[in-house]
């Protein structure tokens, strides 16, 4: 066989290269010199290096750099020479003129909105009161934070008022039998079309609107007076002698108020917890509030991020300014009225909840009838509060004031804004509070009002909330109005028939819808039949034993103390 002969290989010592035998180098190759690197010179050629043992393995990787483990001879040693072998749009990075700042972990994570303020550099989380922060102390009062320009109008989304701790309205027992949850993503999508109703009955009596209430302006503002002698009913659905007489008589199946219809119809704007009583009886179904419900209030700052005070006992606790609202509400609702016993315009009934030489509040009561299905009708009992005549044409009003607290919570001081930026006003009122408005829009369309009245009414000093004063009134059409704020009314009623509907197919007994105090869904509960009979109401103290407001002088001294150049828009009494 043949075979095949490998010649001897000398080994170099001195590098790479053939050698001859004798151990020198040989001569038909030439000596490449060792201080010139090999590069090529056309992007074309993929000629490199083999190997290259004189370099350092963690060399191959810089500090800071992209180049981690590519060819050692894109680098050389002496950095003499730096071929570019390589594609150069792979080489290719954006530099950055502009410092970065350092991270830091203990920076708190503020909301987008605070991003406008460069100079809030504080490293703690966002005081619960913006009257503590010394920087809101310097700036100057009245002024409105650039940052607030920029609220976002959707308030259904994302985490709010991280600091506040929502409770439930009704403590949820654990007999009770959770049916069903409903997102307010499914209510949001519902649309329902229903006739123009029919009025069945109406009760009460109402007085004339005193036009003069439309020229006020923060200049010319009037005190708010209180009403003592005029007795004001928030009586429930099941506890309404006319509703008990309708519903004998068979006009309805589905029965419920104002008041409790528009909470339900604008569930999907609500942040605070509330409920909603549901019995059906027979084939009949009547939604009824609480006795001493939440619903009997008026939240205030529902929808806006800033956070109010924890402490129930605070007079900017969301409790307390909701009393407050309601008091303003009520007393407002009377003083812009002609108080003319006479000039009284009375309906065909007269107040159903009223004793006989009781003095009571104008409200008439309109018992309207709506057509569900072809077997199905609902009757609500719906007010108004006012008329006025135009043109020899009677229009009833609805009566709603807002309040002013303390203008570092809102960010626009209605006392320099209202008459020159009333629009700006309006917008932030539906921002911070977007469900309280459309739900007196919505009880002004299930009324049938020709107009709505909306008071703007401040307090003579943010720490006095006992004396306030109407700084304007704005009269809106309803259907108007509703357009503005982007209230549907097929999602009003689309919402409302399908609760009917899911309701109707329980059997008898006791139930009760209630909103998480914290997720954006309403849950049904089964109760027992006695469940809220005897719920603890907490009885008002006598008068003489409650805590007195502050005199003017005080108020004045106090205002003086707290902020002196405050004082200067305050415009007192």
């Amino acid at each position: 066989m043949l075979s095949f002969e490998v010649g001897a290989v000398p080994f170099n010592s001195d590098g790479w290269g053939p050698i001859e035998a004798s151990g020198t180098l040989n001569p038909a190759v030439p000596n490449h010199p060792s201080s010139v690197p090999f590069s090529p010179f056309s992007r074309s050629e993929k000629l490199g290096k083999i190997a290259d043992w004189t370099r350092n393995l963690s060399n191959h990787t810089r500090p800071g750099s992209n180049h981690a483990h590519k060819n050692p001879a894109d680098f050389p040693d002496d950095g003499s020479f730096i071929p570019y072998a390589a594609d150069e749009d792979k080489e290719f990075e954006l530099v950055e003129t502009y410092p970065k700042p350092h991270p830091n972990p203990n920076r708190p994570k503020f909301n987008p909105r605070w991003r406008f303020n460069p100079n809030n550099h504080r490293n703690s989380q966002l005081p619960q009161r913006r009257d503590e922060d010394p920087e809101t102390k310097k700036r100057e009062p009245g002024k409105p934070r650039a940052a607030r320009q920029f609220h976002s109008l959707n308030r259904n989304s994302g985490p709010r008022r991280e600091s506040s701790v929502f409770k439930s309205s009704v403590d949820i027992q654990p007999e009770w039998n959770m049916l069903d949850q409903i997102p307010f993503s499914t209510l949001s999508k519902l649309s329902f079309s229903v006739p123009e109703p029919e009025d069945l009955l109406t009760c009460g009596g109402v007085e004339f609107y005193d036009r003069t209430y439309d020229r006020v302006t923060p200049g010319s503002h009037k005190r708010l007076e209180r009403f003592k002698n005029r007795n004001f009913f928030k009586v429930t659905t099941t506890d309404d002698p006319v509703i008990r007489r309708l519903a004998n008589e068979d006009k309805a199946t589905v029965f419920a108020t104002d008041t409790i219809l528009s909470t339900l119809m604008c569930a999907p704007r609500s942040v605070y917890s509330w409920d909603i009583v549901v019995q059906r009886v027979g084939n009949k179904l009547f939604f009824d509030k609480r006795d001493g419900s939440q619903l009997d209030l008026l939240s205030v700052h529902e929808t806006c991020q800033e956070p109010l005070p924890d402490a129930k006992d605070d007079i900017n606790s969301a409790y307390s300014l909701s009393v407050e609202a309601a008091y303003i509400n009520q007393n407002f609702s009377q003083q812009v009225l002609v108080r003319d016993g006479n000039n009284k315009v009375n309906f065909e009934e007269p107040n159903p909840f009223a004793n006989e030489g009781e003095e009571v509040a104008s409200v008439g009561y309109r018992y309207r009838r709506w057509k569900l299905d072809d077997e199905m009708y609902l009757v609500a009992r719906c007010e108004v509060q006012s008329v006025v005549e135009v043109n020899n044409q009677r229009l009833f009003l609805t009566l709603n004031a807002s309040n002013e607290f303390d203008p570092k919570y809102s960010g626009v001081d209605w006392r320099q804004k209202l008459e020159s930026q009333r629009g700006n006003v309006l917008a932030n009122e539906l921002r911070n509070n977007a469900n309280k408005l459309a739900k007196w829009t919505a009880q002004s369309l299930l009324a049938g009002a020709d107009m709505m009245k909306l008071g703007y009414v401040s307090r003579v000093h943010p720490r006095d909330h006992f004396n306030h004063v109407i700084l304007g009134v704005v009269g809106y059409n309803p259907k108007d109005f509703a357009g503005q704020i982007n209230l549907n009314t097929a999602n009003l009623w689309g919402i409302v028939k399908s609760v009917v509907d899911l309701c109707m197919k329980l059997k008898e007994g006791k139930y009760v819808l209630v909103k998480d105090p914290i997720k954006p869904q309403v849950r049904i509960y089964e109760v027992p039949a006695d469940a809220f009979e005897n719920d603890y109401v907490e009885e008002p103290l006598p008068e003489n034993e409650q805590v007195q407001p502050p005199t003017e002088e005080e108020a004045e001294a106090a205002a003086m103390d707290d902020n002196p150049v405050a004082n200067d828009g305050v415009g007192a009494t």
